[in-house]
């Protein structure tokens, strides 16, 4: 762990807020591969472009190609995984930003960190980030039968080892902001709609 270093404040969140009209947060969405969970990230992140918000997609396979490259699928390469990527989506709420994520995240406990990290303000300001967690719920049999990587048929087979779902549990969420029922019957359009009628009702989508 790093020592001798000093948090360097700078403006404050609401100045940067107040400066950008609108404020930061974490869109967390969970569930098992398959699910629909980037295909909805990615028009909920247009729907939210559309308005003129500044909003950013954080993809799990994307963000293995560079800065969790080193990272495996172990427990252990898994729990980095996530609390990596919450550090970063972090940094993009706090910059005002609406970070979208979109990552298996397994772990009850995992998901709780990512939480956390939110919860705690800055050194230059009182309050933490808004995290919001969606669980997109699919039957792991609806996910098999979608399988658009070829991934469940892999680790039925063995070829791939520690897969969600197969070989490596998958916890739902107990009490997530948002419960998506991604059946195929259910429209992206309508998936991403239940995310910003949320965040209106939450009044999130104002500075």
């Amino acid at each position: 762990m790093a020592t001798n270093i000093t948090h360097h404040a700078g403006i404050t969140r609401k100045e940067r807020n107040d400066l950008r009209k609108q404020q930061g947060f974490t869109i967390w969405l969970t569930g098992l591969s398959a699910s629909g969970k980037s295909t909805i990230a990615v028009e909920l992140e247009r729907q939210l472009l559309a308005r003129g918000l500044h909003a950013y997609r954080l993809d799990g396979d994307n963000v293995r190609f560079g800065l969790n490259k080193d990272l495996g699928f172990s427990d252990a390469d898994r729990t980095e995984n996530i609390r990596r990527i919450a550090e970063v989506a972090k940094l993009f709420a706090d910059s005002s930003a609406i970070a979208i994520t979109s990552f298996i995240s397994p772990f009850l406990a995992d998901r709780a960190t990512a939480r956390q990290l939110h919860e705690v303000p800055t050194p230059n300001d009182e309050t933490g980030l808004p995290f919001i967690e969606v669980y997109v719920d699919v039957d792991i049999k609806v996910a098999e039968e979608r399988d658009p990587k070829g991934l469940y048929k892999k680790a039925r087979a063995g070829i791939i080892k520690e897969f969600t779902g197969i070989n490596s549990p998958y916890e739902a969420p107990e009490n997530p902001e948002i419960r998506i029922k991604n059946d195929n019957n259910l429209k992206i359009e309508d998936a991403a709609k239940q995310i910003i009628d949320y965040l209106e009702s939450k009044q999130l989508l104002k500075a």
